[in-house]
C-alpha cells in the first residue's frame, strides 16, 4: 500500500478520478465506492475524504469530467459551410459519444445529488447547450437569444431522448445505425420547422386589446 506521503493531495485527487472513472467503465457507476477505489489505488478511505468534502462531491467531479471531454468533441467537430449541417454533426456526435461512453454518460443523468450544484458544475452544464445555442442564433439571427436558446434546448431534449432509448439496452452496431437515423430525421424536420416558425415569432405583432 502507498504511504501518503509518496504523492500530493493533487496527485491523490487525480488518482481517484481516474480510478472512479475505471470502476465507472468497466462496471458501471452502480459499482462505485469509496472502498472501492482506496482499493484500487492503495490509499485509505480516510485519505480519499481529505481531497474530496463527500462522496456526492467525488461523484460530481466525475461526471465534471466526462461533461468536459463531451464538450471538447462537441467543439473540436469538423465544421461544415452549412449551420444546419453542423447541428447535425453535433447531434451524431452526441450519439457517438453516449454509445462509446455509456456508463459514463449515462451517470451523469442517473445520479443526482440533493444538495445544490456548484457553480463550477452548473457551468460545464450550460457550456454543452451554448455550444449548440450558437448555432441556433446563426440559423435565425432574427430571432430573440431567448427564443434560440429555447429551440436548442428543445432539440437536444429530443436527441437525448432517443439516445436514452435506444441505448440503454445494450444496442447492437445495427442499433446504433438506426438511432442515427431516428436523430438525423429529428434535427431535419425541427430545424425544418423552426425556421418555417421563427420569423413569425419575431415579427409577430401583440394582439389588439
Amino acid at each position: 500500500m502507498a504511504r501518503r506521503s509518496e504523492h500530493s493531495q493533487e496527485q491523490i485527487k487525480e488518482m481517484v478520478l481516474v480510478a472512479a472513472e475505471t470502476i465507472v467503465i468497466e462496471d458501471g457507476y452502480s459499482a462505485l465506492t469509496v472502498r472501492k477505489i482506496a482499493m484500487e489505488i492503495g490509499y485509505t478511505v480516510g485519505s480519499i475524504y481529505m481531497v474530496f468534502a463527500n462522496m456526492n462531491d467525488l461523484l460530481t467531479h466525475v461526471k465534471g469530467r466526462t461533461l468536459d471531454e463531451l464538450a471538447k468533441q462537441l467543439l473540436h467537430c469538423e465544421p461544415s459551410t452549412s449551420v444546419e449541417e453542423n447541428i447535425l454533426i453535433l447531434a451524431e456526435t452526441y450519439l457517438n459519444f453516449a454509445a462509446q461512453h455509456f456508463n459514463r454518460w449515462r451517470m451523469i443523468f442517473d445520479i443526482q445529488s440533493e444538495e445544490p450544484q456548484p457553480d463550477w458544475y452548473l457551468q460545464k452544464v450550460e457550456q454543452m447547450f451554448a455550444i449548440v445555442e450558437v448555432l441556433f442564433i446563426q440559423l435565425t439571427p432574427g430571432s430573440s437569444a431567448e427564443q434560440s436558446r429555447l429551440a436548442a434546448r428543445t432539440l437536444w431534449s429530443g436527441v437525448h431522448g432517443i439516445c436514452i432509448l435506444s441505448l440503454t439496452a445494450k444496442p447492437q452496431v445495427s442499433d446504433i445505425e438506426a438511432s442515427r437515423l431516428s436523430v438525423d430525421l429529428l434535427v431535419q424536420t425541427f430545424i425544418q420547422g423552426w425556421k418555417a416558425r421563427a420569423p413569425l415569432q419575431v415579427n409577430a405583432k401583440p394582439p389588439e386589446k
